[in-house]
């Protein structure tokens, strides 16, 4: 047989079995959790779209599914679908049960892809992968994956902008986000030569509503992108899919045609149990018929929305209706996405537009709200949410009413504008009772506290807050109004206590006499109450606290105040008032400032803070200036100079009348010198090599405004290599000198610090480095006159500045380790070579040791110049004359 026929044979043979075997156009992997939250079960779902007409590549199942764990199954078709445009959809189900929690990614690879992917080269030998990552974490509970309700086959023309939507729905209300990835081939890696096809044109998904927009092509044909869609979970990704997607663009040459234009919708919110209603409506300027339809998660749960085109339909202005009654069941923290697709009909080229919209779905708020004052506390109750899905409520609470109103559905939850803060919950949908006593420690007499209260959801999701409900404890104990410091002393110090007696106490239930006993502890909390003295007379309401020798010097006291009655002539317990501690002032020293900042746990609500300043010359305390927060630096102040401050507080127990007002409690009085202990700026440095006086200028500056600029010198320090040790090398006495020559050099590499210090040594820190490299000075003449007389005998390196009348008197080169040097005639022979710095070529050939005709002479140098980091190696090329007989 003749073996070019036969060889010819075989190319065809294969060329028309993969044109026929290879047919993989897009893809991706899905999975859906089995069973209750302790299974490990799952069903994975493959999708293929394929090459309707490589029948022989036809695939009844796939062979090697890997499911991440270490095992693989073979996966049999449950489908299959013809599409138009040469287009077969292909579904693949199997189960399977894991080992335990982790990380698993899912994939296969099927031989091939379809033939004549643009960005794919040679697509007909590339293997088709996808993979998609199953998260199992028990901390977030079972998953399953996204949902794409758009198929990953879509058709554009040149010049016009593309747009797809995968249209990702997660039944789990997860969050979900879109990333773009590469497409991936054979053993899962990236596609040698692969491209993404938009090197020229604006090409973006948006990761958050998924939009895909190329705008636009610029060339027609098949091209593979491939993206991946993440879910995530409390803030953690539990799942990403990846999907690979074909986009066929059409030449389109005589198209005139434009996509039509739906009327963007704004995002919505909607209460659960009511229906929502929104017009859609397209228009195609061309005045083609669109036809419109919708997607999205409203359509896959059990209410299913509906969308209903509106007579006359189609129309070049098409209208339709997306109508959706929700119910509890549609509650989640996660908004549903609904895309809408207007599509016209064109004979030359069909094109569409997509545009989609939130909507989040909020349960009604618990009704009927009620606050009743029991004890030291107050308890709450409301009827039961209307949607039986709730898991729990969350309580909040401020004081004082919020004035405002909180816009539902769409503010849901207790928004941070209205003050309300989160105290505590309850799980169960008919658990409706709380009682709020401030975590054991009682609330506060004379305090009007406010409560909402909203459902909670399986998903963290919350309803619509309640109406607010508000109501004050009975004012049947003491209340603390002063804990105000009369005396600092570290041994007799003195301290005011004041308290209102109780005015709705119940005679009957709790008779007189009573009795107030009042307790200290020397700190903030009451960690470590002891007991100070009685006041046997209700009306008694003040007490001096110096039987214990106070050290009001170095911290604070809190209070409380016991009431007592009489039950059959033996004082008995009734109750305690809330803990009220004195303020207290601690400052902090630094230059020519001092930095006030004081502390006071009191159950009232302090407005302002006054702050004393004792007078240096009268010794009188002054009003120095009043804030609302609780720091102050004095400013401007003499170091070495001792000053002395105390803190009047004037507060308030708000919204509730009968008790002293304002409240005054003063600090303890404490005193401090300000100190130099802050550094002077780092310096701005600027380094400035001379390469011919072989001299480093130095320039620096401060920084205005960051630091102190007391500076009384200046320390310049040196080391010759990046990061090295540094050496003091100068001392500039004036402060005011801000400049410095360092010479004499036989290098100018090396790196730089000026540091600045001040008259009580306060260096300054965080020093620039600013480092100067090597003068690389290697030149080269373009003449020499080897004849014997002494001049320009040789070929060497020479400065640049050098003139060809004095080559023989060259400057020497600069921070060169070695030189390879190759010198060649006018036909490519080489005469000469060397790896000498100083070259010395005398014009003779290297081997004959002839002496070299005169001429032109070309040369190559490989040049290694010394630098801060290493070598740098620079090449020079060019021409030399070579001329003998003294011309």
């Amino acid at each position: 047989m003749n073996t070019r026929f036969f060889s010819s044979l075989l190319v065809l043979f294969f060329a028309a079995f993969s044109a026929q075997a290879t047919h993989n156009r897009a893809g991706e992997i899905t999975y859906e959790h089995l069973g209750d939250s302790s299974s490990l079960r799952y069903r994975v779902i493959i999708i293929t779209y394929t090459k309707t007409s490589s029948f022989s590549a036809d695939r009844p199942t796939l062979d090697s599914v890997y499911w991440g764990d270490g095992t693989q199954s073979v996966f049999t078709r449950s489908s299959k679908v013809g599409l138009p445009g040469d287009v077969s959809r292909n579904t693949y189900i199997n189960t399977h049960t894991y080992p335990g929690n982790g990380q698993y990614l899912i994939h296969f690879e099927d031989p091939n892809r379809n033939e004549g992917v643009i960005n794919v080269p040679s697509s007909v030998n590339v293997p088709f992968y996808i993979s998609t990552l199953l998260i199992i974490n028990p901390f977030q509970g079972p998953n399953t994956s996204v949902q794409l309700l758009q198929p990953p086959i879509d058709h554009g023309c040149k010049h016009v902008p593309f747009i797809h939507n995968a249209n990702a729905y997660d039944v789990d209300g997860d969050s979900i986000s879109y990333a773009m990835t590469i497409c991936r081939g054979a053993g899962g890696n990236p596609i040698p030569g692969y491209s993404l096809p938009f090197a020229t044109n604006s090409f973006t998904l948006d990761p958050v509503t998924g939009d895909l927009l190329w705008d636009s092509p610029d060339s027609s044909g098949e091209y593979n992108v491939a993206f991946t869609v993440v879910e995530w979970r409390n803030g953690t990704v539990i799942g990403i899919v990846t999907r690979d997607m074909q986009i066929t663009i059409g030449n389109c040459t005589n198209l005139t045609n434009m996509p039509p234009d739906i009327v963007p919708m704004p995002d919505t919110c909607v209460m659960a149990g009511t229906t929502i209603t929104t017009q859609v409506t397209a228009i195609d300027a061309d005045h083609d018929l669109v036809f419109l339809s919708a997607t999205g998660g409203p359509f896959e749960v059990s209410n299913s929305a509906t969308f209903t085109p509106t007579p006359p339909y189609p129309n070049d202005t098409s209208n339709a209706v997306f109508t959706w009654t929700t119910n509890c069941s549609n509650v989640r923290m996660q908004p549903y996405r609904v895309e809408f697709k207007a599509q016209d009909n064109d004979s030359v080229m069909s094109l569409v537009d997509l545009k989609g919209f939130f909507i989040r779905v909020i349960a009604p708020p618990p009704q009927n709200l009620n606050t009743i004052p029991v004890g030291n506390g107050i308890l709450l109750n409301w009827n039961p949410s209307v949607c039986g899905n709730a898991t729990g409520y969350r309580i909040y609470r401020r004081v004082g009413p919020y004035t405002g109103t909180i816009p539902c559905p769409c503010d849901n939850g207790a928004p941070a504008y209205t003050g309300y803060t989160l105290i505590g919950s309850v799980a169960g949908l008919n658990q409706t009772l709380f009682f709020d006593n401030n975590n054991g420690n009682g609330l506060t007499i004379g305090v009007d506290y406010c409560y909402i209260v909203t459902a909670v959801f399986a998903d963290n999701s919350e309803s619509c807050a309640s109406e607010q409900s508000c109501n004050s404890l009975k004012k049947d104990l003491p209340v603390i109004t002063n804990a105000s410091v009369r005396v600092t002393d570290p041994a007799n110090g003195s301290i005011y206590v004041a308290w209102s007696k109780p005015t709705e106490l119940d005679t009957i239930q709790f008779p007189p006499p009573y009795q107030y006993r009042v307790y200290h502890s020397p700190d903030f909390n009451g960690s470590a109450f002891t007991f100070q003295g009685t006041l046997n007379d209700i009306n008694d309401t003040t007490f001096i606290d110096t039987l214990s020798g106070l050290n009001t010097d170095i911290q604070p006291y809190s209070y409380r105040i016991d009431l007592y009655y009489d039950s059959l002539g033996i004082p008995t317990f009734r109750g305690s008032s809330t803990i009220a501690s004195s303020i207290f002032l601690t400052i902090v020293p630094t230059d020519n400032r001092l930095n006030l900042s004081w502390q006071a746990n009191v159950p009232w609500t302090n407005l302002r803070y006054d702050i004393f300043k004792q007078n240096l010359t009268t010794l009188q305390y002054d009003s120095l200036t009043t804030v609302t927060g609780t720091a102050y630096s004095d400013t401007l102040l003499e170091n070495g100079t001792t000053y002395c401050y105390y803190i009047r507080s004037v507060g308030s127990y708000l919204a509730v009348g009968g008790f002293v007002d304002p409240i005054i409690n003063l600090s303890e009085t404490e005193c401090a010198i300000p100190v130099d202990n802050v550094p002077p700026c780092a310096p701005l440095l600027q380094v400035l090599p001379n390469c011919t006086d072989l001299t480093n200028g130095l320039t620096w500056a401060l920084n205005p405004g960051t630091c102190d600029d007391d500076v009384d010198h200046f320390d310049i320090y040196f080391s010759p290599t990046r990061n090295g040790n540094y050496e003091l090398i100068q001392r500039i006495s004036d402060g005011s000198v801000t400049s410095f020559i360092h010479g004499n050099l036989s290098s100018i590499t090396g790196c730089y610090k000026v540091i600045g210090v001040d008259t009580v040594g306060n260096q300054s820190v965080d020093a620039v480095e600013v480092c100067v490299d090597t003068c690389s000075e290697y030149v080269l003449p373009s003449v020499f006159t080897p004849d014997g007389d002494g001049l320009n005998d040789l070929f060497h390196p020479c400065d640049s500045t050098t003139s060809a009348s004095l080559l023989q008197t060259c400057p020497p080169y600069r921070n060169v380790r070695d030189v390879n040097i190759t010198i060649f005639n006018r036909w490519g022979n080489l005469e000469f070579e060397t790896t000498d710095r100083n070259i010395n070529w005398d014009g003779t050939n290297k081997d004959t040791k002839q002496a070299c005709p005169d001429g032109v002479y070309y040369y190559i140098c490989h040049v290694n110049f010394y630098t801060l980091d290493g070598t740098d190696t620079r090449t020079l090329t060019g021409f030399v004359h070579l001329i003998r007989g003294g011309n």
